[in-house]
């Protein structure tokens, strides 16, 4: 409870009360344990300045006993009681009574009447305190769910990596007002780092080497939170070499053990780190603990999703030596348009997998059919056309990639409505398929074939020009031509043909 802590409670209802009692309207008022005034019955009262004066003089509030007291003065008598509450001396009851010999028998009424004020008004602070200790509970747990939440809905929308603890750090900084905030993991051979800075830290390359040495094992040893605010503090010396910051590390533990450390750093001019700090502190390496164990899963997962895809298309390119690599190309152009039209996370990771993986189908069609070095006939091209739908059919079973499945399974849709497996038109294809189309067409034209060599770049954009509107996508295609205008490094690594120096693409 604040010194000031009288101020701030409702005694009208005890004026009141005592008015009903007693019958009288006492010049009544309250005074904190200073003896100052903190309320008054009567707004044109000086019984504050009166009692003022008293002091000065030399009152003390003198109390024999915990009953109600009485002081003479020349003109009046001041009755008064103690408040006490659970932590000691809370004020003073205060009434201001004319000067008479003896004191009346009304003035035991006065006493009975006080004594139950005192304890009402001890209740309140009680009940004040308790009231302002839970809000300062409830302030800090929000700020932690609010944190909480901070971070899971950050993680929902970022891939896993370096680049993860990179962009929470940059949250987590500017929240809790730090200038540096680092996520240091010797094992791995890595340091995150993100800044806020109130004021420029020339010297910061030192400060991350200092956090990946001593600071680290101390932190490792120790397996508790450090804060070091004090310029004096002992520990700096053999801690931090004596940089004038002010630190807070916590570890982040992996089955017991720890693997990292989270650091908070400040310049000196900031307020120190506060527990409350250090809680949120404890929280944030809680959740890197978390984070970093299931990112670690996940990236073993991807690993192991992208080998299962490898074999996939190991196992249709090995078919036909021709188009060898086609699908990876095919990917990978898919992914440059995918991220010149700054598509979602989820769209970005569908386009990966159904780009990845559109020609699976073709697992199902024949030697003959899928390796014949001339013109096609109507049933074998048939044969072809099924390979979409079979694509669908591999990949339908797989929940992690139901959302890759229909950029796999209508990439051979027309943009007028005449292509295939069902016909659809304009917006209503899928629009990873609209761009997976328009990265097959240009590798299908770009490179060999056993009846054909591989033609030109120039060539390949020239004819995906002129099926704008009836094949393809116009809007992709003009999202194609800026990544290609920016001679990306891709079309030579492809040995895609260039056209003579001069020629327009």
């Amino acid at each position: 409870m604040q010194p000031d802590a009288l101020n701030e409670l409702d005694y009208t209802r005890y004026a009141r009360w005592l008015r009903r009692v007693t019958g009288v309207e006492h010049d009544f008022a309250v005074c904190d344990a200073s003896g100052a005034l903190a309320w008054t019955a009567r707004g044109d009262s000086d019984i504050g300045r009166w009692i003022g004066e008293r002091c000065a003089a030399g009152f003390a509030w003198a109390c024999v006993g915990d009953g109600m007291q009485r002081h003479d003065a020349d003109t009046a008598t001041l009755l008064y009681m103690a408040i006490h509450g659970k932590s000691g001396l809370l004020g003073y009851l205060a009434a201001r009574v004319a000067r008479l010999a003896e004191a009346p028998t009304a003035w035991d009424l006065l006493a009975e009447t006080f004594e139950d004020i005192a304890a009402g008004i001890a209740d309140d602070v009680a009940a004040k305190r308790e009231l302002d200790s839970m809000a300062l509970e409830l302030s800090e747990r929000y700020e932690e769910l609010h944190l909480v939440y901070a971070i899971d809905k950050q993680v929902q929308q970022l891939e896993p990596g370096a680049d993860l603890f990179q962009k929470l750090l940059q949250s987590w900084a500017e929240h809790m007002d730090a200038d540096v905030a680092a996520f240091v993991k010797p094992g791995e051979n890595l340091c995150v780092h993100a800044t806020n800075l109130s004021a420029p830290i020339h010297n910061l390359d030192l400060v991350l080497v200092e956090m990946r040495g001593d600071l680290y094992r101390f932190t490792h040893s120790a397996r508790a939170p450090i804060v070091i605010n004090d310029v004096n503090d002992p520990r700096r010396a053999y801690i931090f070499t004596d940089l004038p910051y002010k630190l807070l590390c916590c570890p982040v533990i992996h089955d017991r053990s720890v693997v990292a450390i989270l650091v908070l750093a400040n310049h000196l001019t900031k307020p120190d780190f506060s527990n409350s700090d250090r809680k949120l502190g404890e929280l944030l390496a809680n959740q890197l603990s978390g984070l970093s164990k299931m990112y670690g899963a996940l990236a073993e997962t991807q690993k192991f999703n992208e080998q299962m895809a490898n074999a996939l298309i190991e196992a249709v390119e090995a078919k036909d030596p021709y188009t060898r690599g086609h699908s990876e190309r095919v990917h990978y152009i898919a992914m440059q348009i995918g991220e010149a039209m700054q598509l979602s996370t989820r769209d970005t990771d569908d386009l990966f997998w159904g780009s990845l993986l559109h020609d699976v189908g073709k697992i199902g069609i024949p030697d003959a059919v899928l390796c014949k070095p001339g013109r096609l006939t109507r049933d074998e091209f048939t044969f072809i056309m099924v390979h979409p739908e079979r694509s669908y059919e591999i990949l339908r079973h797989i929940d992690r990639l139901k959302g890759a499945v229909p950029g796999a399974r209508h990439h051979q849709e027309k943009y007028d409505g005449t292509g295939y497996p069902h016909g659809l038109k304009g917006n209503d294809i899928p629009l990873n398929a609209r761009i997976i189309a328009v990265a097959d067409t240009y590798d299908s034209i770009t490179s060999s074939r056993a009846y054909r060599a591989g033609r030109s770049h120039e060539v390949a954009m020239a004819e995906i020009k002129r099926v704008a509107g009836s094949q393809l996508d116009p809007s992709i295609i003009k999202v194609f031509e800026e990544v290609c205008a920016a001679e990306p490094e891709w079309i030579a690594r492809f040995n895609i043909a260039r056209e003579a120096v001069g020629v327009a693409a």
